[in-house]
């Protein structure tokens, strides 16, 4: 019989009861490099929160492409080496040096994600919203949707409709938030011992408002509309706390770069920098502050980075802006041409300006496989762009879509992608791709208020590592290995001795320690 341990809401890593056992996946094989783990309406695999083992010890967390998913094991500390070590990589902690608090990790409940995740069985429903945000689950504290309709939608659509109403006196929240994104959104805080932090983006102002009168393509807010599209703003806030649903971030426009891009394929407005900071000078910022919305953190940008530090310069110097930017959103498309160093000239700029990463997903270029069932691959890419990020002052990660179909929608425009998680209505059941185990190394272990420390190594080799100071005082200490050989590592802890790890080939851990 499982067994609930009350406390842990209260202490999380606190070994004040006995430990819930872990429940393990149940891998099914597609013929890819990988599997995939299968859930249903009566069993999932979990991950229960760890009970940390005494001082001298740590608990490991593996996940590998051979055979392994959260595979937890434990080991001792060693006394500190004299000489020169028989292992390949040595790293040395310096908790003293600290760096960014993290914000946390999440996805993103779209129209898509809410339609199929509602397609499934209410059991079955249950148990992919506890894998997720549950206190057996990835524990998922950040959550960003979508502000009227994108292309995970089913449709195109906003708030008014109605052609030419700049008082917004039509405006109405539709199907989609009232029957699909919030009662998903509620069920997933009422799972979650910790709060959810709703990030919202739009994708297109009313066609009415825009030069070109549609949801895609080349088109840009016409001037005069500045302030009803920053009214359009509190008119969201305004009926989402309606709902008893808060938000707890505003970014300013979903990649504003589309819109600037002829033949734009789904909905999208342009904006350039020298555009957005007027408008949020002059109208969002200045409404947003005037309406009680002024504790609504503010994002700018919601692009790709390589438009860093650029953007951020054009918007927060020489004017009134800033005083209402709070944060600016990174994507991580277009990662692979841009150097990461641009993330630390922006923060040296800005340093009171956190980054966020807010989206993310795979499968999404031109002549690639849109879904991949248990890709490994997948997973390395995104444990990689993390571990790139928040060693380059990122505060946390934002997924894209919590779940799709098998085909990698619904989407309206055709721009299918993959997901963590795969959805098989037909069956009632659904898939966890490795890239959800990515996102579990980190989201389950590394806390909010987290602090990221020094983790350094002369020679890293093939792999990627941070490591982080929980504010409950526990240390986290994540490795990639993206090789296909076994490294041999030490881990040089101050007052503790070191760490001896074998990581497998193509593998993933979390290490947790007092």
């Amino acid at each position: 019989m499982r067994l609930t341990c009350l406390l842990l809401f209260v202490f999380p890593y606190l070994a004040t009861c006995q430990q819930q056992q872990q429940q393990p996946c149940a891998p099914r094989d597609y013929g890819y490099s990988s599997f995939v783990c299968v859930c249903n309406a009566t069993y999932c695999d979990d991950l229960p929160r760890p009970v940390l083992v005494p001082e001298g010890q740590y608990l490991l967390y593996t996940s590998d492409k051979a055979a392994s998913r959260f595979l937890k094991t434990e080991g001792f500390f060693a006394g500190r080496a004299e000489g020169p070590s028989v292992r390949g990589v040595e790293y040395i902690l310096d908790p003293t040096t600290t760096y960014q608090s993290i914000m946390g990790f999440g996805g993103s409940f779209t129209d898509s994600a809410a339609i199929i995740i509602l397609s499934l069985s209410t059991p079955a429903q249950d148990n992919l919203l506890s894998s997720y945000f549950s206190p057996t689950g990835l524990e998922y504290n950040l959550g960003r949707l979508n502000m009227g309709g994108c292309d995970f939608s089913t449709r195109t659509y906003t708030y008014v409709e109605t052609e030419g109403d700049v008082e917004l006196t039509t405006f109405a929240l539709q199907p989609e938030d009232l029957d699909y994104k919030i009662p998903i959104i509620k069920r997933a805080q009422e799972m979650s011992s910790v709060p959810i932090k709703l990030v919202a983006s739009p994708w297109s102002a009313p066609p009415w408002m825009k030069t070109n009168n549609d949801y895609i393509g080349f088109g840009q807010l016409l001037p005069d509309m500045y302030q009803p599209w920053a009214n359009y703003f509190v008119k969201f806030l305004d009926s989402y706390a309606a709902q008893n649903v808060s938000i707890w971030a505003l970014t300013a426009q979903n990649e504003p770069i589309d819109g600037n891009v002829p033949g734009f394929t789904f909905n999208c407005m342009g904006w350039t920098a020298e555009q957005q900071k007027k408008w949020v000078e002059e109208n969002l910022g200045p409404t947003l502050a005037a309406t009680g919305y002024d504790h609504v953190l503010l994002m700018i940008m919601d692009d790709q980075r390589y438009n860093l530090p650029g953007w951020a310069e054009k918007v927060l110097n020489n004017g009134t802006a800033s005083q209402y930017v709070d944060g600016i959103a990174v994507h991580w498309y277009g990662d692979q041409i841009s150097a990461p160093d641009r993330l630390n000239q922006t923060h040296h700029l800005f340093p009171d300006v956190f980054i966020l990463g807010t989206e993310a997903c795979e499968g999404d270029t031109p002549f690639e496989q849109e879904v991949i069932m248990g890709s490994w691959e997948r997973l390395e890419n995104y444990a990689h762009d993390i571990l790139v990020d928040v060693n380059h002052w990122v505060t946390g990660w934002i997924d894209w879509n919590l779940a799709l179909n098998t085909t990698g929608g619904p989407n309206w425009a055709g721009n299918f992608v993959d997901s963590p998680i795969l959805v098989s209505q037909e069956k009632d059941e659904f898939y966890k791709n490795p890239m959800f185990y990515a996102m579990g190394h980190f989201s389950k272990f590394v806390k909010a208020g987290a602090v990221r420390v020094a983790l350094t190594s002369p020679d890293s080799g093939s792999l990627d590592s941070a490591a982080f100071l929980n504010p409950d005082g526990t240390t986290v200490i994540i490795i990639l290995n993206r090789s296909e050989v076994e490294e041999l590592v030490t881990v040089q802890v101050p007052e503790r001795g070191t760490l001896p790890l074998t990581l497998g080939p193509r593998s993933l851990h979390t290490v947790l320690f007092q």
